[in-house]
């Protein structure tokens, strides 16, 4: 049974479309080709934000256009980049405190506590948590609590403190892997071992093989139990 047809509204011009679509793929089927703020389709890049707002209703809302479903009377726009300042800086001669968070990111002191980039999220990350924990210099809450952020930039299109949460949240993993973290002990042996020369001869072995025998050899490796 074919789907029922809603009317959304793109850069303007309305189109019908079935109403079973997310907002990406009633964009196409109005007969929009992405080039850009297209990646994953799957909720995973972040690379399709939208802004949209709804009939009858005040709010402006976001979300990203590979997962949020159409609705009757959407008015949208997508926002594929969003323009937040993101520091420079060598992450090597960075301490993982509070005043590195402060020196680099001044603007998570004007944080006013107002929940509005949470609820903007599309991944339900606990975003304004995350930025008062940087702002405390607990850099492992911080970089935990945002572990599954995307970078799509719509928790800063939502903050009255033009606060970039994102690229905060991006510096507390960088210092937390750097600098917090304990380091991986089988790694480290594993590096070593490679720069030793343990595994050349195997390499040049694989390297040799044809499509087919790589195949087999992957098929048949020894998997970890879950």
């Amino acid at each position: 049974m074919a789907a029922d047809k809603v009317t959304i509204h793109v850069m303007g011009k309305a189109y019908e479309v079935p109403s079973d679509l997310t907002i990406m793929k009633a964009m196409e089927y109005a007969g929009y080709q992405f080039i850009r703020g297209c990646g994953c389709r799957g909720a995973f890049c972040g690379a399709c934000g939208t802004v949209y707002r709804t009939k009858d209703d005040y709010r402006l809302k976001v979300g990203l256009a590979c997962q949020e479903m159409v609705q009757d009377e959407m008015y949208l726009a997508e926002i594929p980049f969003f323009p937040g300042n993101k520091a420079t800086y060598d992450i090597e001669k960075l301490k993982p405190t509070s005043e590195t968070i402060l020196k680099h990111y001044p603007e998570v002191f004007r944080c006013l506590a107002c929940n509005a980039c949470t609820k903007a999220c599309p991944q339900d990350i606990e975003v304004m948590e995350y930025v008062q924990a940087a702002l405390r210099g607990d850099i492992a809450k911080a970089a935990d609590l945002s572990f599954d952020c995307l970078l799509c930039g719509l928790c800063a299109s939502r903050c009255p403190a033009e606060i970039v949460q994102y690229n905060v949240a991006l510096l507390c993993r960088r210092l937390y892997s750097s600098k917090v973290a304990p380091r991986a002990e089988h790694l480290a042996k594993r590096v070593k071992e490679t720069k030793r020369g343990k595994f050349d001869k195997e390499m040049a072995k694989l390297k040799k093989m044809k499509k087919p025998q790589l195949a087999k050899l992957y098929a048949e490796r020894e998997i970890e139990p879950a």
